[in-house]
């Protein structure tokens, strides 16, 4: 099983501040004979991955030197820095022959190699202080000395950023975000690497890990919209078959980006800062910054801020009911637990054993029904009886509207969520009907989904609420189910109740990568995204 690529040579099994990234440093990853990276190859050179001499990992980049034109001869990448803060750059190199030299470069020409020095690895390095917050070039050129004979071939490999304070080698404090990425590998750790990407440039990587080890990884990123990104080389995740992996990415105790079952990669968006660029960020967003989608919001705590958030998503594109269908195709298949992308039901969905039945996508789509297992359908999990009726947006909003067993769903009808205390139904993976449990605050009816989808429609009901915080007091006495849960206000909107209940099961159930995926998708959808999802910590400061 061959080490998955976009990997740098990271110290490993210690926490870890990088301030500035020379992308696949370690030349591991290779498109063609080209590094991945590596921006400017000139003419006088050639470079092709060897696995013959190598300083860290398994290739290193084996650069023939074919000229003796120094103006032609540089191998260079474009790299982010911070004004004030330190960095120490080091590269080694092996010289074959001893007819060519090697200059290090960082934002400009620096010190040579030692040609004498044959058949071994030596280093360059050099502490660069930033002055300016920007770009720099960094990278070698290599000048041809006594003894040339027209084509010298040069090993490269391990050209590393180590953040440091000066000659002292103290690291600077992290003026921008610290973000720290919590790792348990498997038990073929080979098979996984990771990047975090910003637009096309690598910014962060690692890989070549241990199997079952728990690793913690901190990073400072400067504002700005990511992408993180996990790899599994043989194409079954970390969990569960061979092991219990799995990985958090987390800033200021909010997750980014988690998960573990995701097969051949697993990519969440992220953003940090309020300068980023557009889009929310997915799986919890960042406790420093709200990023761009959500500036208007910085701030504030409250309804102010449940109005802030009303006013960021209260435009999207109503779609057609029917377009849900193809929705469902795309982004309500299971690719998180059996992950044999059938249809992802939250009624009998079964985490953590196979399934009593699957339904295939579209095949499947709910006609009529007499039993579980005949066909799914379009659960609103806030009922349209509540809003009513077909009337959109609501109808056809996405957020809160869920595929789900056509049989159980109209068992659950419209009745409220809550905690049953004695059942009169129970669908194959446990969902249940019947009588709500004493103590829960409400006597009625009410279907309590199974523990694992409770967050889901938690935060499905807090974006309602917020989404709709136009018009949703009007609609407590459309049923007695929904006086029973809504309070008449625009507000809280729920009865106290309820907001006991819903905020338990979102703190009970948190932020799951199944979520982030859809959320992401559901954007690209009707053009609007739920922050309950993007910034879990909302609920708390809303309610």
């Amino acid at each position: 099983m061959k080490k998955q690529l976009f990997a740098l040579g990271l110290t490993l099994g210690i926490a870890q501040s990088t301030y500035a990234q020379v992308n696949n440093g370690d030349f591991e990853n290779w498109s063609g004979a080209a590094p991945d990276q590596w921006t400017t190859i000139d003419s006088g050179i050639a470079v092709d991955s060897s696995n013959s001499t190598v300083q860290s990992g398994t290739l290193s980049a084996a650069i023939d030197v074919n000229t003796g034109s120094q103006s032609s001869t540089d191998f260079r990448q474009t790299i982010n820095v911070t004004s004030g803060d330190t960095y120490k750059f080091s590269v080694q190199v092996y010289h074959t022959e001893g007819g060519v030299k090697a200059r290090l470069y960082i934002d400009g020409y620096l010190h040579y190699s030692n040609p004498n020095l044959t058949n071994q690895w030596q280093s360059l390095a050099y502490n660069y202080t930033a002055t300016t917050t920007g770009t720099i070039e960094v990278g070698l050129r290599f000048y041809d000395v006594t003894g040339f004979d027209g084509s010298e071939r040069v090993y490269v490999d391990n050209f590393q950023p180590n953040s440091g304070g000066g000659s002292g080698g103290s690291t600077p404090a992290c003026t921008s975000n610290t973000v720290q990425l919590d790792l348990t590998t498997d038990g073929y750790a080979s098979e996984t690497s990771w990047q975090i990407t910003s637009g096309s440039s690598v910014i962060e990587s690692g890989n070549s890990y241990s199997n079952n080890t728990a690793y913690q990884l901190d990073f400072c990123l400067s504002d700005g919209d990511y992408q993180f990104t996990i790899f599994d080389a043989y194409g079954d995740g970390i969990c569960c078959d061979y092991g219990n992996g799995s990985y958090a990415l987390t800033h200021n105790s909010s997750t980014l980006a988690s998960g573990s079952n995701f097969g051949n990669q697993q990519a969440t968006d992220f953003s940090l800062g309020s300068g980023s660029g557009s889009g929310g960020g997915s799986g919890g967003g960042s406790g420093g910054g709200l990023g761009s989608y959500y500036q208007s919001a910085e701030g504030l705590t409250g309804y102010s801020l449940k109005t802030a958030l009303y006013n960021i998503i209260n435009n999207h594109s109503s779609q057609s009911y029917g377009s849900i269908w193809t929705f469902y195709n795309s982004h309500a298949l299971d690719n998180y637990y059996e992950n044999d992308g059938t249809i992802l039901d939250i009624y009998s969905e079964n985490p953590s054993g196979g399934d009593s039945y699957n339904f295939s996508k579209g095949t499947n789509q709910c006609g009529t029904y007499n039993s579980e297992a005949d066909c799914y359908n379009r659960e609103h999990s806030f009922p349209k009886s509540w809003f009513g009726g077909k009337i959109s947006p609501m109808h056809t909003d996405i957020h809160h509207i869920f595929a789900t067993d056509g049989y159980v769903n109209s068992k659950r009808g419209n009745h409220p969520y809550g905690e049953v205390g004695s059942a009169t139904f129970i669908s194959n993976n446990g969902s249940k009907l019947g009588n709500a449990a004493s103590g829960l605050g409400y006597s009625g009816t009410v279907f309590e989904p199974i523990d694992e989808f409770k967050g889901d429609v938690a935060r499905g009901y807090f974006y309602m609420a917020t989404r709709y915080e136009n018009v949703i007091a009007s609609w407590e006495n459309n049923s007695s189910n929904s006086n029973a849960v809504l309070n008449g206000s625009s507000n809280q909107v729920f009865e106290t109740w309820v907001v006991n209940l819903l905020k338990t099961w979102h703190q009970q159930d948190p932020v799951s990568q199944k979520e982030i995926d859809r959320n992401n998708a559901a954007q690209t959808f009707q053009g609007n995204r739920n922050p309950f999802i993007d910034h879990p910590q909302f609920v708390e400061q809303i309610w």
